[in-house]
């Protein structure tokens, strides 16, 4: 789902400072009851911005009311924060408060550092080319990795998630694509990721476009794979990647689909599972019930966006009906932003031919190993993508097309 649906809580996070005794880049924790969310604050000559590495946030500006040697008052009026601290020692230490609420934020020198270990690095044991390809006046650009040992004659095309993302799907630092295209090319298995349109070397405009438009893009994804000669051509889709492959399954487009935490339910009712998930897990009580009524509120303030009001009303039930491809439909167990108890429920229901299932129970939206399953933990993991789920995706590849 939309990477935005955290920004409830990104609402929590923002100061700045901008002084010549403090200039440096600072780093500290927010204890926000169910998540610890790390803060890094670059302070120079001009002023100061911040990141919320948990949060894929970068830049946030930040406005200096007080300043000395060793104490500093910051404001960031688009939210109403304050935040005001004291050097002590080699540690900035103050409080940030928004709306009344105080929470303590001790900061040190220096940069947030997350280690990525799965990410792969050159040189490769196989060959990569990078390639472009159109839908209409769009030209998208991306990477196909097309490992000369090849014992199945097989490419992959990675449709990536909601929101603008790159070909690596990257985001807090991970690149969830890249890591699992390597997997598969040590495997024999090709495949071909891209940048979303309007996002990296892709061109096009993806403020106006909706669900149907990526579908195309990815449609002229197939389309180019075919085009280099590989027999069977299949989808991975993840999130919104998900829904996508169920739509190109329906229309007969690829030999096979894989669907890592694909909605099956109803946009709206994605968004009121989101909210009463992320709610409970963080500590607040609220029913289901209470979710539902806050749907006209956010259908009346989304009105103007065009892919969420097609997401609300957009029901995949049709189009899994349709599927009459193989399929490998896989969830994470601990997913706040597709729940899998729910939306796979509603995908075996609509099935009308055998596919396999599987939900792994510790597993979060990302497909990482997690605790509580919420997006704050996203950024804070070393693991990208958990070993088992890329075992398993490798191993029946390779059996629908021996």
């Amino acid at each position: 789902m939309r990477k935005n649906v955290i920004t409830v809580l990104l609402t929590l996070l923002s100061l700045g400072i901008a002084a010549q005794g403090l200039q440096d880049s600072w780093s500290g924790q927010l204890d926000v009851g169910a998540a610890k969310l790390a803060l890094v604050l670059h302070i120079d000559t001009t002023g100061c911005t911040l990141d919320s590495p948990d949060q894929g946030a970068k830049g946030i500006e930040c406005q200096t009311v007080f300043l000395s040697d060793d104490s500093v008052s910051l404001s960031v009026p688009s939210i109403a924060a304050t935040y005001n601290g004291k050097l002590v020692g080699d540690q900035l230490r103050g409080v940030f408060k928004q709306m009344g609420y105080p929470l303590k934020l001790d900061m040190k020198r220096g940069e947030v550092k997350r280690n990525r270990p799965q990410t792969p690095q050159p040189p490769y044991p196989y060959p990569t080319e990078e390639v472009t390809f159109t839908n209409g006046d769009i030209t998208l650009a991306g990477t196909l990795t097309a490992p000369s040992q090849r014992p199945a004659d097989c490419c992959v095309v990675m449709v990536t998630g909601s929101g603008q993302q790159n070909r690596d799907e990257e985001l807090f630092e991970h690149k969830p694509f890249a890591v699992l295209a390597d997997r598969l090319a040590r495997q024999g298995i090709a495949s071909l990721r891209y940048d979303d349109r309007g996002c990296g070397q892709s061109t096009g405009d993806a403020t106006k476009a909706t669900p149907p438009d990526f579908c195309a893009d990815a449609a002229a994804a197939i389309a180019l794979a075919r085009e280099r000669g590989y027999k069977n051509v299949g989808i991975i889709g993840h999130s919104e990647g998900g829904s996508i492959a169920f739509m190109l399954a329906a229309q007969a487009k690829p030999d096979f689909i894989v669907t890592l935490a694909a909605p099956g339910l109803r946009g709206d009712s994605i968004i009121v599972c989101q909210n009463y998930d992320l709610a409970r897990l963080s500590g607040q009580p609220v029913t289901y019930e209470q979710c539902q009524a806050l749907m006209p509120t956010i259908r009346q303030q989304m009105a103007g966006n065009p892919w969420y009001m097609w997401f609300l009303d957009y029901d995949p039930a049709a189009d899994i009906a349709r599927i009459n491809c193989p399929a490998l439909i896989l969830n994470g167990g601990k997913d706040t932003q597709v729940n899998a108890e729910r939306n796979l429920a509603a995908i075996r229901k609509h099935l009308k031919q055998s596919a396999e299932t599987k939900v792994y129970p510790d597993l979060n939206h990302l497909f990482q190993h997690c605790t509580t399953g919420l997006p704050t933990e996203y950024g804070q993991m070393e693991e990208t993508f958990a070993e088992e789920v890329m075992a398993d995706i490798a191993t029946w590849i390779l059996r629908q097309v021996k």
